[in-house]
């Protein structure tokens, strides 16, 4: 019978954050415990373990509601009876949380972009992710052959943030996102994350382009 080990990576990380991280932020918390979370934020990110939403907005326990999957996608509204994670959490933080932000971040070097770009044999007999990958087929269509490109990185980064725009206009296809963005009270927004360089870039939402914020501050 094997013996149950937990990764002693992660055990070295707890007892770290149990002396630091914890120790200075106890009182929060403590009242996130008492008072329960109300994040202004929500973030559907890419669950590639080089994109974590926390770590690249510095943010704090109890600020961001994030939900990640592979290349931070999100299908349509289908209200069919299935069993749909990104809906239900959709759901939650529009109805229940109030959030006033969903912000779509898509990244650099992604896996799944790359994965729709090179279709190969079925990881599984299932192939649950080249289904999940079908997701991309609006936004390939939109930019065209990779030949049309200087390079393929320009082609992987054009095709990543214009799937990112697809993924904004599925957001709007659920009901109660499109009632509160037309309210004002919430609104959409794309984001795009650079691996090597660290840089962050924002999606005009008129233009359609992809801004540095270092550029703008």
């Amino acid at each position: 019978m094997p013996t149950f080990t937990f990764p002693a990576r992660l055990l070295d990380g707890y007892r770290a954050f149990r002396t630091g991280r914890l120790t200075t932020e106890q009182a929060r918390y403590q009242e996130l415990a008492e008072r329960g979370q109300s994040p202004e934020i929500m973030v559907v990110g890419c669950c590639d373990s080089r994109v974590s939403p926390e770590v690249i907005f510095d943010a704090r326990p109890g600020e961001l509601f994030v939900v990640r999957n592979v290349a931070n996608l999100v299908p349509p509204y289908t209200p069919d009876g299935a069993q749909r994670a990104v809906s239900a959490a959709l759901e939650f933080a529009v109805q229940a949380l109030k959030v006033k932000h969903i912000i779509v971040l898509g990244h650099a070097h992604c896996g799944g972009i790359q994965a729709y770009t090179e279709p190969g044999k079925p990881l599984s007999a299932g192939d649950f992710i080249g289904k999940w990958m079908a997701l991309i087929a609006p936004a390939a269509e939109a930019v065209g052959p990779a030949e049309g490109y200087p390079s393929r990185e320009d082609y992987l980064t054009r095709l990543a943030q214009c799937s990112i725009a697809k993924t904004l206009e599925n957001l709007m296809t659920f009901p109660d996102i499109r009632g509160a963005v037309e309210r004002g009270t919430l609104t959409l927004h794309g984001a795009y994350f650079g691996v090597a360089d660290g840089r962050l870039s924002v999606r005009n939402p008129q233009s359609g382009v992809f801004g540095d914020v270092v550029s703008m501050d």
